[in-house]
């Protein structure tokens, strides 16, 4: 596919990249959707409540955030009560379902991420993988990635530091500390709406919103600079010239 008119990240004025796992780096969103439905619908159906709609409940409540802040969402945009003890045992069995997924059919890493990545790096861009899961390592090492990245801040640092999730930007913030770039100098990639918004309220100098479930409009909304449907769609500027196109 080639480059989307406009879409370019200037590497003149940024320095690091912060990248979400789920979705951006791997082809897991999928598999967290699957797993929230295959948690939430038993859940919904002894209260006589509609099935957890991947389309529309995934992105707008559960996507991109920890496990116990989308099951609270989740059940505060049904009207259920998000009591405690239901959010943690809810969280807890979807983390059973997702783990059980990974470790029966592995995770498959997006190759144009990849090349991005990869392509930064050799530009002397330093990149950082985000991620509100606690699983983040254990999955980039099953896809095969983890040595890919300079900087990891998933939902372990998270609790360890207190940082709240996103729509939050404290990980992306954290992850450009990491990085050893200011915020302004900083691009995020992300494929969630509230992780677009983390990375608009971060004051972050390039925001890109990956669109994989048709939520363009709803990505530029959250405040995405960009939007493009995969990242072969980004070209770099800068720094010794080309174009990331050129170097697939």
């Amino acid at each position: 596919m080639g480059a989307a008119k406009g879409a370019a990240v200037d590497l003149g004025r940024i320095s690091a990249v912060v990248l979400d796992t789920d979705g951006v780096i791997t082809d897991t969103a999928r598999v967290h959707a699957a797993a929230w439905k295959q948690v939430f619908d038993p859940f919904l159906s002894e209260r006589r409540e509609e099935p957890f709609d991947i389309g529309r409940d995934y992105p707008r409540h559960v996507d991109g955030k920890s496990r116990e802040d989308g099951v609270a969402d989740f059940l505060r945009s049904r009207g259920i009560p998000a009591d405690p003890e239901t959010v943690a045992a809810l969280a807890a069995r979807k983390d059973a379902c997702f783990l059980a997924e990974i470790d029966a059919h592995g995770v498959t890493p997006f190759a144009s991420t990849v090349a991005f990545v990869g392509e930064l790096r050799r530009r002397g861009v330093r990149v950082a993988a985000v991620s509100a899961s606690r699983n983040c390592a254990r999955v980039l090492r099953a896809a095969g990635v983890g040595g890919l990245f300079d900087v990891r801040v998933d939902g372990v640092e998270a609790a360890r530091l207190g940082l709240p999730g996103k729509p939050d930007p404290a990980l992306f913030l954290r992850a450009a500390e990491l990085l050893g770039a200011a915020p302004e100098r900083t691009a995020v990639v992300e494929d969630s709406l509230a992780g677009v918004l983390a990375g608009r309220r971060g004051g972050f100098g390039l925001v890109v919103g990956l669109d994989r479930n048709d939520l363009r409009e709803e990505l530029r909304a959250a405040g995405a600079d960009v939007v493009v449907g995969d990242l072969a769609e980004l070209r770099l500027d800068g720094r010794d010239g080309g174009s990331l196109a050129a170097g697939l």
